[in-house]
């Protein structure tokens, strides 16, 4: 049983592990990160766009509204990927299983997704089955550290996945055990602006109000620990992008909409309504100041990218 402290109710501060990061068994985090992601799926209906897409949009035109955003942003990991269609997608961290559902009917994929909440791994199902795709969706259920992953996947997805996996190389190692050659990853991530903010700031209130009271567990370091877990993995860098005004943007949205719908919130999930608002409200203070949304294209390839010819 996890402990919790009894002022704050907030679980005590984990030990660090030897690469800087928190160190704690990855079924403990697991199971901390699915009290907020086994909500029932009314909460997230509330706030998030149609597709129930957890992770930041891509605007494209100042009138674009989340729903287009969303899509958008979902059409620009294809092509970072270099998806032509017909792909086998392994994605680690399906949510509601918004990207596993658009690349098998837009894209035609073969598409595993992977998640640690039994009731998101039933609702993906449910929609792949009424979407009439169910034989191009696999859903996996449990911590993705322990399930057994082949290696014939031609790309693999973590959108704000991998903060809530302690051992960030030893997942991108699996990540790059489970891709074929050439194969690309996308790995997109909220992130401490620098090593020096990180250390001031991931134990104050407000960052564990969102890392422990609204997740269980997170671990949101600078993305330069990223890269250097990538590169340690044997990845090849391609891309990074930027993608923090967006993600700035997109919470706005949510905070309209979790404003707008409080009571559908509360019918669903009593007492979750305050805490999300302030989660969204804390979330989008930092954005500049101290955190950053980057999006980060990888392969496995010794060479790297290929030059145009």
């Amino acid at each position: 049983m996890t402990t919790t402290d009894t002022h704050t109710g907030a679980r005590p501060a984990p030990p660090e592990g030897r690469d800087g990061g928190l160190a704690l068994p990855p079924e403990e985090a697991r199971q901390a990160t699915n009290e907020h992601y086994e909500l029932p799926s009314e909460v997230f209906m509330a706030f998030l766009d149609e597709r129930v897409k957890y992770s930041s949009a891509l605007y494209l035109t100042p009138g674009a509204t989340l729903e287009e955003a969303q899509t958008a942003k979902l059409h620009f990991v294809a092509e970072r990927l270099g998806l032509r269609g017909g792909e086998c997608l392994l994605d680690v961290g399906c949510g509601w299983g918004s990207l596993t559902l658009f690349m098998a009917q837009e894209y035609g994929c073969e598409v595993t997704g992977v998640t640690p909440s039994t009731p998101q791994a039933e609702y993906v199902r449910e929609q792949a089955l009424r979407l009439r795709i169910a034989d191009r969706v696999h859903i996996r259920v449990g911590s993705y550290s322990d399930l057994d992953i082949d290696g014939r996947y031609d790309a693999a997805t973590m959108l704000g996945s991998i903060v809530h996996m302690p051992d960030r190389v030893a997942v991108l190692r699996k990540a790059y055990a489970s891709l074929r050659r050439e194969g690309r990853l996308y790995l997109s991530e909220s992130c401490f602006r620098s090593a020096e903010v990180y250390r001031e700031f991931a134990s104050r209130p407000g960052t564990r109000h969102v890392t422990e009271t609204i997740f269980g567990f997170a671990d949101m370091v600078p993305f330069s620990q990223l890269i250097e877990a990538a590169e340690s993995a044997g990845f090849s860098l391609e891309r990074l992008d930027d993608l923090t005004a967006h993600y700035h943007r997109t919470i706005e949205e949510w905070e309209r909409r979790a404003q707008a719908n409080r009571e559908r919130i509360e019918a669903a999930a009593p007492g979750m309504a305050e805490p999300l608002v302030r989660y969204l409200r804390t979330a989008n203070a930092g954005w500049g100041y101290t955190s950053k949304h980057y999006a980060l294209t990888a392969a496995k390839s010794r060479l790297g990218p290929k030059a145009a010819v």
